[in-house]
C-alpha cells in the first residue's frame, strides 16, 4: 500500500472528507488530493499532524509494508468492563473477547533506544555511578500500561497492543516465525504460552 492509499484509507477510517481533513489540518483540500494520489508528499509537520487526526503511527504510513501491511485499527473500550485482576489480566480478558478463537500469545516488549539515548547512557554510565540502562528504564516506565500480543487465526497474524484505554489491531504482510522480532522500533520476545 502506498503512503496516499494509506492516508486516504485512514482519512475514510475517520469519515472525514478531504474538506474536512483539510481544514482540521489547515492545508488546502487540493493537498490532500495530491498526497493520496501520490502527486505530492506532506512534510514532516503535516506527517505529524495527519498520525495524530488520523489515530495511525508515523511507522505505519511510512513503512514499506515489510512487516506491517494492512490498516491500524484503534478501537475504544473500558478497562473497568473485564472483571476483576491486574490490568494484565483485565487486557487478557479484552484479547480474548476480541478473538475468541485464535490463538494468542503474549510479547515482551522493549523499545529500542535512540542514537541519543544511547550516547547518554553512556555518558551517565562514564560520569557517575548511576548504572548503565537509565534510558531503557524510563523507556519501560513510561510504555508501563501496554500489553502487546501476537494472535494467529487461520492464516494470518495480527499484532495487537492493549493499553489502559484502545487496542490496536495490525495485520502483518510477512508471517513472524521466530520468538525474537522487531517491529518499528521496538524488539519483541514471543511467550511460550498463551492466552487462556
Amino acid at each position: 500500500m502506498t503512503l496516499g492509499e494509506k492516508i486516504k484509507e485512514a482519512r475514510k477510517q475517520c469519515s472525514l472528507t478531504q474538506e474536512e481533513l483539510a481544514e482540521k489540518m489547515a492545508v488546502s483540500r487540493s493537498a490532500i488530493a495530491k498526497w493520496e494520489s501520490n502527486k505530492g508528499l506532506p512534510d514532516v509537520e503535516n506527517l505529524k499532524a495527519l498520525s495524530q487526526l488520523l489515530n495511525v503511527s508515523i511507522d505505519y504510513l511510512l513503512a514499506n509494508g515489510d512487516t506491517i501491511d494492512e490498516f491500524v485499527l484503534r478501537e475504544a473500550y473500558n478497562l473497568s468492563d473485564y472483571g476483576k485482576g491486574s490490568k494484565k489480566k483485565k487486557k487478557d480478558r479484552v484479547i480474548r473477547e476480541k478473538f475468541p478463537d485464535a490463538e494468542i500469545y503474549p510479547l515482551l516488549g522493549e523499545q529500542k533506544l535512540t542514537k541519543g539515548e544511547k550516547i547518554a547512557d553512556n555518558m551517565i554510565g562514564f560520569l557517575t555511578d548511576a548504572p548503565f540502562g537509565i534510558p531503557g528504564i524510563l523507556n519501560n516506565i513510561k510504555n508501563v500500561d501496554k500489553e502487546f500480543y501476537l494472535v494467529e487465526k487461520e492464516d494470518r497474524q495480527i499484532f495487537v497492543s492493549v493499553t489502559d484505554e484502545f487496542i490496536e489491531s495490525r495485520r502483518l504482510a510477512k508471517r513472524i516465525t521466530t520468538n525474537k522480532f522487531e517491529i518499528g522500533n521496538w524488539k519483541f520476545t514471543k511467550c511460550s504460552y498463551k492466552v487462556n
